[in-house]
């Protein structure tokens, strides 16, 4: 009896000492991830030495360690680099091969998905993954359409797929359209790119069913907005997603007063991290979304410190790169987000 109850426990044991650490999947608007170097045909002037911004290489420098410092603790709460990070408002490759070229990175052995959009500004959304863990199959740039605008310009959504022990992933990240002119002015646009992501979506489902779709980003709009619940068909508890539902951990966040950026002393949440019913539930094969630091809440705002205005007017906000033309030496005017999965 005892030494079967010793084998037990010792299998007890070898299981937990062996159990799969989680990987992390994040999201990060890097907030005007800019060179100095002018490029013809986009209104980047602001973001060269003779800006507005006088932006040059000791503030890019800067502005490159702090985003290193950021994504590495991100890294240092697991002791291992997430698996993919996918980030907004970077302005070309050149920057994100900087980046990742930064001491703290350098060991990352990350690949990069990027693809040039055609926004006015010249932004663009991208992917950083881990080859060693993310088998990338493929990758593209979607362009958005809005319809009855031809000539409107905004950021791409880029797609890449492969698998994750030998699971079907498909990952989408966007930038969706801004605010400006009000935001329910503005609001058909969210909803056109809401709906066109929808329709991504269904198309690789319906292709393979089993395939675990992601799709992160800064949406402009807030995690309970119509263009997440009712154009993605976003659910905000995981009891009630059901077959062909997304699920969005972040509905909850929001809801219990969480947010990623502040605005006229209020905090919205527009940066989500979304996932498809199988990997919600874990309906097809195993690997499927866990909580967060044994919390309830599925999805995670990174935060510390140094994130945070410390004095004056914004203090509380996310410490920003600039307010208006004064540098500000600060990290972004988002804080990053996050989901775990795991078997």
């Amino acid at each position: 009896m005892k030494k079967f109850l010793f084998t037990g426990l010792f299998a007890a044991l070898i299981a937990v000492c062996f159990a799969q650490k989680p990987y992390k999947v994040v999201f990060y608007n890097f907030e005007n991830l800019f060179d100095t170097i002018h490029d013809p045909g986009v209104y980047d002037e602001e973001f060269t030495p003779e800006g507005a911004k006088q932006w040059n290489t000791t503030k890019y420098n800067k502005k490159l360690a702090n985003l290193e410092r950021v994504l590495f603790d991100i890294a240092a709460e697991d002791k291992d680099f997430p698996v993919v990070i996918g980030a907004s408002e970077i302005e070309n490759r050149s920057v994100l091969d900087d980046l990742l070229a930064q001491p703290k990175l350098a060991k990352s052995n990350y690949r990069i998905v990027h693809y040039d959009s055609p926004d006015a500004r010249g932004v663009d959304v991208a992917f950083f993954y881990r080859p060693d863990i993310f088998k990338l199959e493929g990758s593209k740039a979607v362009k958005f359409e809005m319809p009855g605008m031809p000539n409107f310009r905004t950021r791409d959504f880029v797609t890449m797929w492969g698998t994750i022990e030998d699971e079907p992933f498909f990952f989408i990240v966007v930038h969706w359209p801004s605010r400006l002119g009000g935001k329910e002015a503005s609001a058909p646009k969210r909803m056109a790119a809401a709906e066109q992501c929808r329709a991504i979506i269904d198309s690789v489902l319906q292709a393979n069913p089993a395939t675990k779709v992601v799709i992160m980003g800064d949406l402009n709009d807030d995690a309970t907005d119509d263009s997440v619940v009712e154009g993605l068909g976003a659910k905000g508890k995981l009891k009630e997603v059901g077959a062909g539902d997304m699920f969005n951990p972040f509905i909850g966040l929001l809801k219990a007063g969480y947010g990623t950026l502040a605005y006229q002393d209020s905090w919205n949440l527009f940066d989500n991290i979304i996932v498809s019913e199988n990997l919600a539930t874990g309906s097809t094969g195993k690997l499927k979304i866990q909580p967060v630091g044994g919390s309830k809440f599925y999805g995670g705002i990174f935060k510390r410190p140094y994130l945070f205005q410390k004095e004056g007017q914004y203090k509380g906000y996310p410490l920003r790169t600039f307010i208006g033309n004064n540098f500000q030496g600060g990290f972004s005017d988002h804080l990053p987000v996050y989901i775990y999965i795991a078997k």
